[in-house]
């Protein structure tokens, strides 16, 4: 998450009052054991432009990538039990661009804005007073003045150091702003936790097209991280890699519920009436899930999910995520793969901006490589993806870093796309990141410097927070 410094200083301090006096709740990850045994019974329905399909075709669809893929049993003992624990339909008919680091995903959310004619919805962890959140902020109050309504989220605590002044122009000009849970209490609801946080990226043009992945709206995403705009950057200015989806199709309504469902969670003002749930047209072929966690909820949908999905793994595992701390049923899932002859493969960052995060995650390499898990750490740029691809065919992208504060504290939102020609894409992108990736080996990593040893005991003490 960009600018997590400024955005760890300023809430370092709530955190230190809040646990003196006592006021955490310690909440748990809950045990969550996925029964994986083949079942008889009723086929996944899938969802389409004009609502559930019918078993028939469902399976037809499903069988249809179970044939394009690996062979693996991942749709035979994954998707029912995912469907279970998600509760969100599975999609099909949409089309899903991949989008990779900051000019790419700006260059298409702005030419979206500037498409609009109904409304725009926008949630997003961190919205800077930079150039890059003002070109947004213009963009806005230029839709706005045509009769577009915005309506945004933003983070209290991601958005603390941006000035109530760049809000303020905003609101004046009509635009919705709806601060999460504010870090003051008084302004906060009766069960007020200033540890809760609104970490999603999502941007829903006309209810038709959705964006949504790992990317804030800061000038730190402003370079991209191939050669080329590396060798472009001044010494000084790291380039940040991160990838989006841009979606169509008819799973944009799952998102949009979902955004709607955290406005009016917020006691949000009543919105406007638009045309927030317009008829939705095959796009593409693809299919995908929306999944949306929250720490109301007993479990972390996304975290659910994931597990299973490594626990129903037959071939590979490839996973590239920026803050990486697990919690012990991530660990023993992952362990439990490569145990059985899964390639398990982590691409990690070499640098972070948050070097709790970034140490406290080590402190697992010596029991992961021990386990057959192969480790990689991304040079070159500052590492912030957050996607996963498990056998081929199963691929995730989106908000949801490997952490406790991921799984446990924050609103989180990703996609799930299924089918070979998706997971592909995602496995070149994955191998262009490796390409630039050292590996990390057992007797390497056991020769590491006490001091390194020191912070990772340290910056584990603090993981359940970070």
């Amino acid at each position: 998450m960009s600018s997590r410094k400024k955005v760890f200083l300023g809430l370092f301090a709530f955190v230190t009052v809040l646990v003196l006096a006592g006021v955490f709740s310690c909440s748990r990850l809950p045990t969550i054991v996925p029964d994986l045994a083949r079942r008889s019974g009723p086929v996944v329905q899938l969802e389409g432009e004009s609502g559930p399909l019918s078993e028939a075709r469902s399976k037809s669809i499903i069988d249809g990538l179970k044939k394009r893929g690996e062979d693996t049993g991942i749709f035979d003992r994954h998707l029912a039990l995912e469907e279970a624990i998600v509760g969100s339909p599975l999609t099909t008919g949409n089309k899903v661009l991949l989008l990779q680091d900051g000019p790419a995903t700006y260059e298409a959310m702005l030419a979206a804005i500037v498409r609009a004619r109904d409304h725009i919805n926008m949630e997003t962890y961190i919205l800077e007073d930079d150039e890059v959140g003002q070109l947004f902020a213009q963009a806005l109050l230029d839709k706005q003045a045509q009769g577009v309504q915005v309506n945004l989220i933003r983070d209290s605590v991601g958005t603390l150091s941006t000035p109530a002044a760049f809000f303020r122009q905003l609101t004046d000009a009509g635009v919705e702003v709806l601060e999460f849970n504010p870090v003051n209490p008084l302004a906060g609801e009766k069960d007020w936790e200033v540890n809760q946080r609104d970490h999603r990226k999502l941007l829903i043009i006309d209810g038709r097209v959705a964006f949504l992945g790992g990317i804030n709206i800061s000038a730190v995403y402003s370079g991209g991280s191939s050669r080329k705009d590396l060798d472009a950057r001044p010494d000084n200015q790291p380039a940040w890699r991160d990838t989006d989806l841009q979606i169509t199709g008819p799973v944009v309504a799952e998102f949009q519920k979902l955004f709607l469902a955290t406005w009016e969670g917020q006691e949000g003002r009543p919105l406007q009436k638009k045309k927030y749930f317009p008829k939705l047209r095959k796009a593409g072929k693809e299919i995908v899930r929306a999944i949306g966690s929250t720490p109301d909820e007993s479990f972390s949908l996304i975290y659910a999910t994931l597990l299973s999905a490594i626990g129903s793994a037959e071939t590979s595992v490839f996973i590239t995520n920026a803050y990486f701390v697990p919690d012990p049923q991530l660990l023993a899932a992952l362990e439990a793969s490569a145990g059985r002859g899964v390639d398990v493969r982590l691409i990690l960052p070499s640098a972070t901006d948050s070097w709790l995060v970034f140490h406290a995650g080590r402190g697992y390499y010596d029991r992961l490589l021990l386990a057959g898990v192969k480790i990689y750490e991304r040079h070159g740029a500052l590492l912030h993806s957050k996607t996963a691809l498990v056998d081929g065919v199963w691929a995730t992208v989106g908000s949801t870093n490997l952490d406790w504060r991921s799984f446990l504290h924050n609103q989180e939102l990703n996609a799930v796309v299924l089918g070979q020609e998706f997971g592909e894409q995602v496995r070149a992108m994955f191998d262009q990141d490796l390409a630039r990736s050292d590996a990390v080996t057992l007797e390497q990593w056991r020769r590491r410097s006490l001091r390194l040893r020191a912070m990772e005991m340290y910056a584990r003490a603090w993981e359940y927070w970070l």
